[in-house]
């Protein structure tokens, strides 16, 4: 019995106490190891010291000849050939950073996650006692994540950026070893065979957790900016012109806020409009119809450098037109979101979820934002940024949330049905005692699921687009605005006295020269694309000698000064009906059997004359 030992094996996994005896060889030991961490043969190496010095090999040396003692720790190290399952147990390796998938970030990420981060702050000649190479509780450089500092900015920020969150996780003398971000999930974990399956049985193993509601600490984007006040103010003609709402998508780029310790900045070059019933229909709503061109626009947005950062919606309603003001709907006493568009936005959010490295979905939270258009404090047009939580979207996601039909400030957790279970869905309040009391979500106000962002225009416009002329945005024909080759005549003929690369500079005009019908460039517009993102006029150039180009330029000629056979949008604010003719009439140029009443061909936009 004097003989027997214990000796401690430490792992990532955690620690163990294998015992042994002293004469017993080193092969016989790491069989005892193998067996007891779940490991083969040849799956792990065991050292005598942390820092990988003093490996033990399998040989037949007693215990006693290596300096091995009774209480003594050894370190086990899993080689890399030994993550299958077949060679590891079952074990809570989801916390290790060796489990985390490889995950391409975003550009902003990679970069934000090589910068310091850290706040330098001045010497304080008043409370600093050292020399001017020293440092001191005064002076000494503050983290990203200091919730002091960042209430005492001017205005206070109460959320602190995504990667300062990260650098809190990753920061201690682990140096986020362990640290994992968990995405949450409202649905019943699959393959637990102990029981029937929902409705007929659950189990603690399976049954998802209650979720509390809590303020988020940390927001993906802390800032998005307009480039410029056109970009918002021709979004706003629509319902300038129509008094009905408008719905788009933001295209722009992340880049660095630097306001706030490791922030992001969401920046908006362009609106791209979705097809939207007419407005005769939906009087003051919205409502998003099947897009055949989403693709071909995320792809011309890719190719000039852009992604599609979030989106805007209009929410106006006019108070007095002789002077321009608008009412001041949402506030305080109101609603900011209804519960109707959170769900939206928390739809929107998981379909562009953010890549993250420390996640084992390979994902975390998005940071695609929202942007409100309504009226102010001072009745004038104010945009308004948001996100929804992690939360909110984990709710979304497994269709956990509802909108109440008669309070539009209200969202309502679903009950568990025999086809669906719904966890509990909590949040805490006060009560009129000033006590905290958690109330179950239904109903569940949703400021408990909003993010705030402020939303800018800079004191010096940029133009990602830099043409001065407007051609027609996508998908108002109810106003009369079409993007056909007529508009494209009218537009290049606004346009003759400028650089050809300045004429080219036009979301909405490179969205026309690659999905029209009659002449798509979508195959052969890269180099007027990579021109574009570049503000390279002799790439510019270089395109407006192709083919292509001729023969746009000749169906312009072929339709110009002809006048748009869209229809009109009257006095009353009706659409106004061309005139009819009497039978179907075939186009001269494609052949095409076009309807009475139009003086243009459907097919290609060319005249009837």
């Amino acid at each position: 019995m004097a003989d027997n030992i214990i000796v401690r094996v430490q792992s990532p996994e955690g620690m163990k106490k294998i015992t042994s005896t002293k004469r017993e060889t080193a092969a016989a030991f790491l069989k005892k190891v193998a067996k007891e961490f779940g490991f083969n043969s040849n799956g792990f190496s065991v050292y005598l010291n942390r820092n990988k010095t003093g490996e033990i090999l399998s040989q037949n040396k007693a215990l006693s000849l290596l300096k091995i003692k009774h209480g003594d720790m050894l370190f086990l190290f899993p080689s890399e050939s030994s993550t299958t399952s077949g060679e590891i147990m079952d074990t809570a390796t989801p916390h290790t950073s060796s489990s985390l998938p490889s995950v391409q970030e975003d550009e902003i990420d990679r970069y934000l996650a090589k910068q310091d981060g850290k706040i330098y702050r001045n010497r304080d000649p008043q409370l600093c006692r050292h020399g001017a190479l020293g440092k001191c509780v005064h002076c000494v450089p503050l983290e990203p994540f200091d919730e002091d500092y960042l209430n005492h900015l001017d205005p206070p920020v109460k959320h602190m950026s995504f990667h300062a969150y990260l650098r809190k996780l990753t920061g201690g003398a682990d140096k986020g070893k362990f640290a994992a971000l968990e995405n949450i999930s409202c649905k019943i974990k699959s393959g637990c065979e102990g029981h029937p399956p929902w409705p007929e049985g659950i189990c603690t193993k399976c049954q998802p957790s209650a979720i509390t509601l809590n303020r988020q600490k940390y927001r993906h984007v802390d800032n998005i900016m307009f480039e410029n006040h056109t970009i918002a103010d021709r979004f706003l003609d629509f319902w300038r012109k129509t008094g009905n709402q408008r719905m788009g998508y933001l295209y722009g780029r992340y880049t660095e806020h630097k306001d706030i310790p490791l922030g992001i900045r969401a920046e908006v070059a362009a609106i791209y409009e979705p097809p939207q019933p007419p407005v005769f229909i939906l009087q003051n709503s919205l409502e998003l119809l099947e897009d055949p061109k989403a693709a071909a626009v995320d792809e011309i947005a890719a190719k000039l450098g852009l992604c599609k950062v979030g989106w805007i919606f209009t929410d106006l309603l006019s108070e007095d037109t002789r002077i321009g003001t608008v009412r001041y709907t949402r506030n305080k006493d109101s609603y900011y979101l209804s519960a109707e568009e959170c769900i939206t936005a928390g739809y929107f959010q998981n379909q562009h979820s953010n890549p993250c490295r420390l996640s084992r979905d390979g994902h975390f939270g998005s940071k695609f934002v929202t942007v409100m258009a309504t009226g102010g404090p001072d009745n004038q047009v104010h945009f308004e940024g948001y996100q929804v939580s992690n939360q909110c979207m984990a709710l979304v996601r497994d269709e956990c949330l509802l909108p109440c039909k008669d309070a539009p400030e209200l969202g309502y957790a679903k009950e568990s049905s025999p086809e669906q279970y719904v966890p509990d869905v909590f949040y805490k309040d006060k009560d009129k005692f000033g006590n905290d009391v958690t109330f179950l979500a239904r109903p569940l106000p949703v400021e408990y699921l909003i993010i705030d962002i402020t939303t800018t225009f800079p004191k010096d416009p940029q133009y990602t687009f830099s043409s001065t002329q407007r051609f027609p945005i996508e998908n108002r024909d109810i106003l009369g605005e079409t993007q056909d080759f007529h508009s494209l005549a009218t537009y290049l003929s606004q346009c003759s006295s400028t650089s050809f690369l300045d004429i080219v500079s036009d979301f909405h005009l490179l969205l026309f020269l690659v999905t029209n019908e009659v002449m798509p460039l979508r195959d052969s517009i890269g180099l007027l694309l990579e021109a574009v993102k570049t503000s390279n006029e002799d790439l510019a150039q270089t395109w407006k000698k192709s083919e292509q180009w001729a023969t746009i330029e000749q169906l312009c000629s072929t339709v110009g000064g002809q006048p748009t056979s869209s229809l009109g949008y009257g006095a009353m604010g009706g659409p106004s009906v061309p005139a009819s003719s009497s039978s179907m009439w075939s186009c001269l140029h494609c052949t095409f059997m076009n309807q009475p009443g139009t003086e243009h061909c459907e097919m290609c936009s060319l005249p009837r004359s």
